[in-house]
């Protein structure tokens, strides 16, 4: 996922699942700003804490990934550590035109990856090129734009 990125110096990068912190470390060593979203807030704390204690920078979020965080917006990158049955429509909207948003998408039990590039934003649904690779299984996407779980 993270070399389907593209990852470069200065990127401003949105993750949305930070669990450990592994991956927005490395996205960091790779010369991106990240901005992080977990949704389990005891991870969040626990993650946020790690980080720090080892020297990144990175932006920690406790909330529903699938809402982004729009008052960083527009991002260069996204990246999306869990299934999605569709590519959630706020985290494209925070996307920049000319950025790359990597997720996996498909049912429950297994998801293609696609590579999203924004190739631009005129009128009310942005232009897209779609890359897809087959085939792998992720946690669910919790969100009510996602596998909602009974979440209010």
């Amino acid at each position: 996922m993270t070399e389907l990125l593209e990852i470069q110096q200065g990127d401003k990068v949105l993750e949305i699942g930070t669990g450990s912190g592994y991956q927005a470390a490395i996205l960091e060593i790779l010369g991106a700003d990240v901005y992080s979203v977990e949704r389990i807030n005891q991870l969040y704390k626990s993650t946020k804490e790690r980080l720090a204690e080892l020297g990144y920078k990175a932006s920690l979020k406790c909330d529903d990934g699938c809402r982004g965080w729009k008052e960083y917006s527009p991002y260069d990158k996204i990246i999306v550590t869990a299934g999605s049955p569709k590519v959630p429509k706020p985290l494209l909207n925070q996307l920049k035109e000319g950025g790359i948003m990597v997720i996996p998408v498909g049912d429950e039990y297994t998801q293609e990856m696609y590579v999203i590039k924004k190739l631009e934003h005129d009128g009310p649904k942005p232009k897209l090129s779609i890359q897809k690779h087959r085939y792998f299984r992720f946690v669910p996407l919790i969100s009510s734009e996602a596998w909602d779980n009974g979440i209010k």
